[in-house]
């Protein structure tokens, strides 16, 4: 049934019980740890249930959950899924308080928390407690990312989930936030897209800092911190000892090490650029793209395609509810294709429906591979899709023809599906928030993707006698110059005379064998509690979660009861368990009949203007907002949920002017160089007749150093977005072999009122 009108839809207005989110944040060099406690208040004159669908980090470890009522403080223990909905549904419905923390079926970043029989009057504090790696980003800052929005997921047809959300204004609870970082080497700097509080340093070193949120944080967008340290980021190997009370030989029992590694490659490989390659590009464009995000796509895909070097194939894919392609299959990279591509690329809008991006990705991977044109696929979403698992099994099917490079845009986009693209298809995943620009992010990838593949990667341990080593990452599919590769080991045994270890890191590149190493005390770390354990165990269970489902959809029971007992045994939810909490101690049964409450999440794209807000009454919705939770046990209960339906006028803004550096971009050829005409002279800011008057050189031998130094003393900034096309450039005036260079670079200096040096433009 179609509902004509738009908004909140829900019988009343009822009171949420959610009542404030407080988040505190440890971080240590690379590694958080984040607590979230959230307080609940039942301010109705009925036992209350409510169910919060909530966003975490794709690649967390929860490793702790428990709750307080009153005086009394209940743990969590991790159990297996389904055991530990019976358990909560039977303490409801004999009268008792449960609190229940699942994980999506669907998506390893969404979770659902249901406190049950919350008495009238009463308040409940939860805890919930997890630990993650933090990314690094193209300027050496750490990424660390609180996701507060949660954007309804895009459901592929047949499927019935339902997240509930309500606009960022509507949001009811509030939101406290501080973090704590600490690292061996000095603090520069934190930042963040939403206000801070000033850093405040803890020490003189300045190697401790806390940094607050602002009060008055607005649910419009996802909480980032940047955190930037003095030197550069450098290989390290932290030993955790282990559990005492757990198995000698078990994960939680023997040491665990992490090593983090920063490959450095020779300059003489790094200097040649790739000229071959498949280069496939598929744009999200469906409506959640709108506006800016779509606009943005469109410049980027417009660097990318002046800056692929010639000699290779390219194609542009295009998805929504359904999908196109600019060629039928991949064509050779030449004036005549990249004009096409760009022609269609402007006409590009956010107007294809839903985000169903499994079937393109199945077109592209059944389309042959071109000999000695290795395929890499970037991929631009702001990813909201409901099956994310399916798309990223798919990814690692078919990882050994190609690289994938993701870029999530926007607030909200599922941090499970971006990652987990670039992992299982040996790439590299960006971010772009907020007001960050897309090009220079897209430009670092496809820097990365013409960087030579790096292949046959080892990795080999020297260990004293008497230590044994279990490799418990997954193989390293890929290594990027300066990029971080994290690998986790479990060390059994010890030695009464050597400590310390060293690991070797082997690989080919461009057909040259090379090596990183590493040499690493064998001492446990003082004061990391359990967190490489965690992390590690989180590492173990995501690659045997993904083994379980095999292609046909069939579940292997042996892999399941793995990642249950290593759940189990070391406290990290799973796809496969659940955090229960019952609370035994009240001894009187909750009487009444026990209301259901869905807390509204803040949601990104309806709080943009032009969507209409108003009040709706409607019939009960579906009884449960989360994918697993299972309704037979639950029919005596009412149930209300907050649902959006948004509409939002289309109404096309006047085109605003073309930024300077793209207008100029656009004019260059496939091959590198610029003609001499109007437009050239526009986009410099003169007019034909002074641009035409010294020309020292042929035409476009003297066009190209134009744009060139344009570039060099104009755009500095934005170096990064065109250096590689740049580089093209040069290479096309070289092999012109091209006289009087000087002459046109000292005629060029004088028209555009520059300084820029022979040697520095690359000539």
């Amino acid at each position: 049934m179609m509902v004509s009108c738009c908004g909140l839809i829900t019988s009343q207005k009822e009171p949420v019980p959610l009542k404030s989110v407080e988040v505190e944040l440890e971080v240590k060099d690379h590694v958080a740890t984040v607590v979230s406690t959230l307080n609940y208040h039942n301010q109705e004159d009925k036992p209350l249930e409510a169910v919060f669908v909530f966003p975490l980090p794709g690649d967390a470890a929860v490793c702790h959950f428990s709750a307080t009522v009153g005086q009394t403080e209940i743990v969590a223990e991790v159990k297996e899924k389904q055991r530990a909905r019976e358990e909560y549904d039977d303490a409801l419905s004999s009268g008792q308080q449960a609190f229940l923390l699942e994980e999506s079926e669907q998506s390893p970043d969404v979770f659902s928390l249901s406190v049950g029989s919350l008495p009238p009057g009463e308040s409940a504090s939860i805890r919930l407690e997890y630990v993650t790696e933090l990314a690094v980003q193209a300027d050496e800052g750490l990424r660390f990312l609180l996701p507060a929005v949660l954007n309804p997921r895009y459901q592929p047809q047949g499927s019935n989930v339902q997240v509930t959300s309500v606009p960022a204004s509507l949001v009811p609870y509030t939101l406290s936030f501080s973090a704590r970082v600490s690292s061996p080497r000095p603090v520069s700097k934190v930042e963040s897209s939403s206000p801070l509080d000033p850093l405040q340093y803890l020490n003189t070193e300045q190697t401790q800092a806390t940094v607050k949120l602002a009060a008055g944080h607005k649910f419009d967008r996802d909480v980032e911190l940047l955190i930037y340290y003095k030197d550069a980021h450098q290989p390290s190997a932290v030993v955790e000892a282990g559990q005492a009370s757990s198995q000698p030989g078990s994960l939680m029992g023997d040491s665990v090490v992490m090593l983090s590694l920063y490959p450095e490659f020779p300059q003489a490989v790094m200097s040649s650029v790739a000229s071959s390659g498949e280069f496939v590009f598929l744009l999200d464009r469906s409506g959640s793209m709108h506006g800016e995000r779509i606009k943005n796509a469109r410049d980027t895909l417009l660097l990318l395609l002046k800056s692929l070097p010639l000699g290779c194939y390219f194609n542009i894919y295009s998805f929504g509810s359904s999908f196109e392609h600019i060629f039928p299959k991949s064509e050779d990279y030449n004036q005549k294709t990249m004009e096409e591509a760009l022609k269609k690329v402007e006409e590009m809008e956010a107007n294809l429906g839903g985000t169903e991006i499994l079937e393109p990705l199945k077109h592209i991977y059944r389309q042959p591979s071109i000999p000695n044109q290795p395929r890499q696929l970037f991929v631009f979403t702001d990813g909201e899709v409901g099956n994310t698992k399916e798309v990223i099994n798919l990814v690692k099917q078919n990882s050994a023809s190609h690289r994938c490079f993701s870029f999530g845009i926007g607030e909200g986009a599922s941090s499970a599906l971006i990652n987990g693209l670039a992992k299982e298809g040996g790439g590299h995943a960006q971010f772009i928030t907020g007001a960050d620009r897309m090009q220079p992010k897209v430009m670092q990838s496809l820097r990365f993707a013409l960087q030579p593949s790096v292949g046959d990667v080892s990795v080999k341990w020297d260990l004293p006698s008497g230590v044994s080593v279990t490799a418990l990452s997954p193989p390293i599919a890929a290594l990027f110059q300066g990029q971080r590769s994290l690998v986790y080991a479990q060390f059994t045994g010890q030695s009464s005379e050597a400590s310390e270890g060293c690991v070797t890191v082997a690989y080919s590149l461009a057909g040259h064998p090379s090596q990183t190493q590493l040499h690493f005390s064998l001492k446990p770390a003082e004061d990391s509690g359990l967190t490489v354990h965690r992390l590690a165990a989180r590492t173990v269970i995501r690659s045997l979660e993904m083994q379980v489902r095999e292609p046909g959809g069939q579940e292997d029971a042996g892999g399941k009861k793995k990642v249950v007992d290593l759940s189990v045994q070391s406290g990290v939810s799973s796809v496969f368990t659940a955090f229960i909490a019952v609370n035994k101690s009240n001894s009187e049964a909750i009487q009444g009949p026990l209301l259901r409450r869905a807390i509204p999440t803040p949601s990104e794209h309806s709080s943009s203007l032009g969507h209409k807000l108003c009040w709706c009454i409607s019939g009960l919705p579906p009884l449960c907002s989360f994918p697993c939770c299972h309704v037979t046990s639950r029919v005596n209960r009412d149930v209300y949920i907050f649902t959006l339906i948004s509409s939002s006028e289309s109404c096309r803004p006047k085109q605003p002017p073309r930024d300077p550096l793209l207008q100029l971009v656009s004019l260059q050829k496939a091959s590198g160089c610029w003609l001499l005409d109007p437009h050239l002279a526009a986009a410099l800011g003169k007019t034909s007749e002074e641009v035409e008057k010294p020309k020292p050189a042929s035409q476009d031998v003297w066009a190209t150093i134009l744009a060139l130094i344009w570039l060099h003393g104009f755009k500095m900034d934005a170096q990064e977005e065109w250096e590689l096309l740049a580089m093209k450039a040069v290479s096309w005036l070289r092999a012109q072999k091209a006289s009087l260079v000087t002459e046109c670079v000292e005629a060029g200096n004088a028209l555009l009122g520059c300084n820029v040096q022979k040697d520095a433009v690359g000539l």
